[in-house]
């Protein structure tokens, strides 16, 4: 590549951080590193009605947790700045006036209710997409001057080209190709002066020296348009890629509506994920390794990160396989680390003191130890753990069953007698005294530990079960049997 390699992430401040920002993010951070490039953040703040407050900061927060972190933002600042676009309206303006003045643009003074009834009429006789017809396209000076003299209010919009046809040679899918009589003159600047996206985005792009511009699906159809500018200006037109779209386990595409999947990378935060295992699983929507290996730190996936390996098919999030995966990342910490990830929720929910005593915290950390393997995510633990919490089992059917099976008093009384023995109720005795209750019993494997285990917490799957008996303590464990000895 002749040209240093520079690439952008330039979200509207009219939201949090999405999924599928995160992962266009993420795959122009990954090209940038791959090829020592640079990696931009810029806000596309002109819809002012529907930014909001905080916007800003929680794409750029959220984008630091994750690891993905720009030379150049509006925080940073940069050469390139502002890095606002509100803060660049002269730059739009100044250029709008080039082409008004070139004949490649016109002020258009049509009214909105004057282009509804257009387009209405166009959808009447069949038209599926309509398009402006170039009412004020004709328009002569002396017209203009006379309109502006009176006060009216106009758009501008570019003059599309007759018989122009635009080739996108997408990295991703290849040759794209539009025709100009499908595009009807489009606005460029507003009547309240503030520019549309499709004619900011290739000014910003331009003089921001962009190469490569990497973005979901859905913009493709507006490629031919911000090509119309770069041609209007003289301009080189970086590469495009246009990135998969991410649907959800029914394969529909990803709606924000769609509340079986957590959409937003501060809700994965705040549940306790990783930020490494979520940029490992998002590398993988709609990006594939050269082999089977499917768990990669960041230097990984930057070492291994081109454009060849972008994927053309849809990509499938997988909630489970997001687990699966944060749980491979949950399994490397440290106890220490797994305790200070999980602590919080268990204070959260009133579970264990905000101020724990040191006997308090040492049964919290073990408490949580015993997870360790198991747990998905930090929140997890609460789910997790409830057993510990609650005065009253409640038994599934299938749990049931096994209560009813007609060895468990037996083993009830002998386990209770056992336990009530006992001179230290620690792990390694309580062990001792499920063996002795085998000796006496005659009872052993799921006839004896199956019984014991759901009636002490309530589940047939779970942690050492003598590590949690201890936990869980004599009295509480007694208590839980008795019901079980006729």
């Amino acid at each position: 590549m002749t040209k240093k390699v520079r690439v952008r992430y330039a979200p509207s401040p009219t939201g949090h951080l999405h999924i599928g920002g995160a992962r266009t993010a993420l795959f122009n951070y990954l090209y940038a590193k791959h090829y020592d490039g640079d990696f931009v953040f810029r806000i596309e703040d002109t819809d002012v009605a529907r930014n909001i407050e905080g916007g800003e900061e929680s794409q750029l927060h959220n984008l630091e947790w994750l690891g993905i972190i720009p030379v150049e933002s509006p925080i940073i600042g940069g050469p390139y700045g502002p890095y606002r676009q509100m803060e660049r309206l002269d730059t739009y303006k100044e250029h709008a006036q080039q082409l008004l003045e070139k004949g490649l643009a016109y002020k258009c003074f049509c009214t909105s209710e004057e282009l509804e009834a257009e387009r209405e009429a166009q959808r009447a006789n069949g038209v599926a997409a309509p398009m402006y017809k170039g009412t004020c396209r004709h328009l002569t000076a002396e017209e203009v001057a006379e309109k502006e003299a009176a006060g009216l209010p106009y758009t501008i919009r570019f003059k599309v080209p007759a018989e122009e046809t635009y080739v996108v040679d997408d990295l991703i899918r290849g040759e794209v190709t539009f025709e100009s009589k499908d595009i009807g003159d489009w606005v460029i600047v507003k009547a309240n002066g503030i520019p549309t996206y499709n004619y900011a985005v290739v000014l910003d792009d331009h003089l921001m020296e962009m190469t490569h511009i990497f973005r979901g699906e859905e913009h493709l159809s507006n490629t031919p348009k911000q090509m119309m500018i770069y041609r209007a200006f003289g301009w080189e037109v970086p590469r495009f890629g246009h990135m998969t779209l991410i649907v959800n386990e029914n394969h529909k595409k990803l709606s924000k509506r769609d509340e079986s999947i957590i959409q937003f990378i501060s809700q994965y935060k705040d549940l306790g994920y990783l930020p490494e295992a979520m940029v490992n699983f998002l590398a993988l929507l709609g990006w594939s390794p050269e082999g089977e290996e499917e768990i990669f730190s960041m230097d990984e996936l930057i070492a291994q990160f081109t454009e060849k390996r972008l994927t053309k098919s849809p990509s499938m999030y997988d909630t489970q396989k997001l687990k699966w995966m944060n749980n491979q990342y949950m399994k490397k910490l440290s106890h220490e680390q797994v305790v200070e990830l999980c602590l919080p929720f268990l204070q959260k929910e009133g579970l264990v003191p905000e101020n724990p005593t040191e006997e308090e915290a040492a049964w919290a950390s073990r408490l949580i130890g015993l997870y360790h393997e198991q747990m998905s995510y930090g929140a997890e633990i609460v789910e997790l753990s409830a057993q510990f919490f609650t005065d009253a089992l409640t038994y599934s059917e299938e749990e049931q069953e096994v209560l009813a099976g007609e060895q468990v008093s037996e083993v009830m009384a002998s386990f209770k007698a056992q336990l009530e023995a006992l001179e230290a109720y620690v792990a390694p005795e309580i062990k001792k005294a499920i063996k002795a209750v085998q000796k006496e019993t005659g009872h052993k494997g799921k006839n004896l530990f199956m019984p014991i285990r759901v009636a002490t917490t309530g589940e047939m799957h779970g942690p050492e079960l003598t590590d949690a008996l201890e936990l869980l303590g004599k009295e509480t464990v007694i208590a839980r049997i008795e019901p079980f000895i006729k």
